[in-house]
């Protein structure tokens, strides 16, 4: 049984095994929309279920936190409403100098949740440091994190994969130099999060690829870097044998079209497949964003009744979608993991990838739970899409392949082990680094 809360010491520096007290941070908790929110709904619970206390401080949209993890929210202006973006709030709606500054820096065409809920979780947190053991940020990496560090919180961050990345594609996307200046201004928080980045204890990140970008792009020490790759939930994301494919029917997951996922080069392989294959459609998990110029592409190719947009349903809907489904296709031009490909395997779904990022170290060697194409080459995916349709036998070897591999590696247990004795680690360590400053522990 748990260690009671009272019998915790805010100065005892728990033993490996012993239950820990745990604040958990996500800036943007969207249980639905991106991994962040998936990640954090997941670990949470299996930490709970391990013995911890945990607790999820979150901003808007808010995650789910499964009993026993309790959430509370950290209010914020909300200005990215998904019925209403980049909103103007109503003069009353600004209560703290945090609010203006949030404000000011949308209005200035940045990106402020990071920098804003940082801000408002130190002011939230730093006078309870008796009621937790260590903080765990889901890279939000806001310059007000500094602040607990400072006080002496022991500090665990998770950093999923350089946003570098993101912002270099989307620049080479943009078509235009006012969209340029838009995107560079978007990504101002950047520079904020690379440099707390250097200044924190620990991070745990989610794939070897992810720390050789890391250590390159935003020049954090290796020594502070460990893998733990996340997980999948494998008793929700499971073969259902009673339902039956749908000829033809490619899936994939587009939380957001940004050129990172590679949806454009999947919607044109589809156009591609579909002088082969007439019956060949798509079922995409997600929803063109603000602006997209996918419908215009969508249109243009004539793909107008080949291409369902789904969003809002539940986590077992989206199983029976990838049951329905004859392949699975992750085409992203880079992942720090991927999220997508290790549900559609856990589901037994036969996949098709790029070898973009960390996929390759994902999904194992091309050929024996994945076929692997090279990122951004249409041609190449529609070929390989042709031929994983056109081979029942391959399929098949796929799909068993896919599932063994994530029963093998790839579970939120897993996940939970191996993110707890990061954390026992890092509190040996800040114990010894006070000491040696002449704190008590």
């Amino acid at each position: 049984m748990p260690t009671p809360r009272s019998a915790l010491s805010r100065t005892r520096t728990p033993e490996p095994g012993d239950p820990l007290r745990v604040a958990f941070l996500i800036y943007r908790g969207n249980p639905h929309c991106g991994g962040q929110g998936v990640y954090s709904r997941h670990l949470t619970r299996e930490l709970a279920e391990l013995g911890h206390t945990v607790t999820m401080l979150a901003g808007p949209p808010w995650p789910v936190a499964d009993p026993p993890v309790t959430l509370e929210h950290i209010e914020s202006l909300d200005l990215y409403k998904r019925e209403n973006p980049f909103r103007v709030p109503w003069p009353h709606e600004f209560r703290t100098r945090v609010d203006v500054e949030e404000f000011a820096i949308m209005a200035g065409a940045g990106f402020p949740e990071p920098y804003a809920f940082s801000r408002r979780v130190y002011a939230h947190l730093r006078d309870r440091r008796d009621e937790f053991d260590l903080v765990h940020d889901n890279q939000c990496l806001g310059r007000g994190l500094l602040g607990l560090v400072r006080d002496g919180w022991p500090f665990v961050n998770t950093l999923h994969h350089p946003i570098t990345v993101d912002r270099d594609l989307d620049l080479a996307a943009a078509t235009s130099p006012l969209r340029k200046l838009t995107l560079r201004r978007w990504y101002g928080f950047l520079g904020m999060q690379m440099d707390v980045a250097r200044q924190l204890p620990r991070h745990i990140t989610v794939s070897h690829n992810s720390k050789k970008d890391i250590v390159a792009q935003m020049r954090v020490d290796p020594d502070t870097l460990h893998v733990v790759p996340v997980g999948v939930d494998q008793k929700q994301f499971r073969p259902l044998p009673h339902v039956q494919r749908v000829p033809g029917r490619l899936m994939t997951t587009a939380s957001a079209d940004v050129p990172l996922k590679g949806l454009t080069y999947l919607i044109e392989a589809l156009a591609k497949v579909r002088t082969e294959r007439d019956d060949a459609h798509l079922v995409v998990i997600g929803q063109p964003r603000h602006k997209s110029a996918v419908p215009a592409q969508i249109e243009r190719l004539g793909l107008q009744g080949a291409i369902e947009f789904v969003s809002g349903v539940s986590d077992e809907r989206i199983v029976e979608l990838y049951a329905e489904a004859q392949i699975a296709v992750v085409p992203s031009l880079y992942e720090g993991f991927s999220l997508p490909a290790i549900e559609a395997m856990a589901c037994g779904l036969p996949l098709v990838t790029t070898t973009g990022g960390a996929l390759p170290e994902v999904v194992g060697p091309h050929g024996e739970s994945a076929m692997t194409v090279p990122p951004g080459d249409p041609g190449a995916l529609a070929q390989q899409l042709i031929d994983v349709l056109n081979d029942a036998e391959l399929r098949a070897r796929l799909a068993a392949g896919g599932r063994r591999r994530v029963l093998d590696r790839f579970t939120w247990r897993k996940t939970a082990e191996g993110t707890a004795e990061h954390y026992y680690l890092e509190l040996e360590a800040h114990a010894r680094r006070r000491r040696d400053a002449g704190f008590a522990a």
